[in-house]
């Protein structure tokens, strides 16, 4: 399988170049690992330092966000200035957020250097129904047919799964990341 984007250095490798995965961060930051899923080939990457608990999340929350709504991503770019783009997403079984992006693009790429992400989730009937998530990444997924099939699985559960759009879905590269949710505000009234 091939990667969504080259690799710095060699294919075992961190995305930094650094022979064991690690970030060039100058010590401090999340630590990362490449986890080979076959030999040769980085499929998943995960923030292996203690990371917060995640969030729990409450029924009405869970329903909001398990409609097929579309999420205003907030990242941090290298100059500490905030940048928004619109997504969709998806609520795992597990209560992570997958996000999905053609790869390369500004906030993957802010995401790729610093974890931390912040997501609203509007509806799209009543834009002051809304939920707030802070979160960080808790794995970044460039294997390309996995992000690949990410982004057509989000496409069905957006209806926009025409064959011509998923066919061009599967020519792009394309990066996942799986948000762990560390924080949540609503604007549900109750619901």
């Amino acid at each position: 399988m091939s990667r969504s984007r080259p690799a710095s250095g060699s294919a075992d490798r961190g995305a930094s170049g650094s022979a064991h995965g690690a970030p060039d961060r100058g010590g401090t930051g999340p630590r990362v690992y490449a986890r080979p899923m076959i030999a040769g080939t980085l499929y998943h990457r995960f923030v292996t330092n203690d990371l917060p608990a995640a969030a729990v999340l409450i029924d009405r929350i869970r329903r909001f966000l398990e409609a097929p709504h579309v999420a205003s991503v907030g990242t941090t770019g290298e100059d500490g200035a905030p940048h928004q783009a619109i997504a969709w997403y998806r609520l795992d079984p597990d209560d992570r957020i997958l996000l999905n992006s053609r790869y390369p693009r500004r906030w993957p790429a802010d995401l790729q250097r610093d974890p931390r992400v912040s997501l609203a989730v509007l509806d799209g009937g009543d834009s002051m129904r809304w939920v707030g998530i802070t979160g960080v990444v808790e794995t970044t997924i460039d294997d390309l047919e996995t992000a690949r099939n990410d982004i057509c699985d989000l496409a069905v559960r957006y209806d926009d799964a025409r064959p011509g759009q998923l066919a061009a879905f599967r020519t792009q590269a394309r990066i996942s990341f799986r948000i762990r949710i560390l924080a949540i505000h609503d604007h549900l009234k109750g619901g």
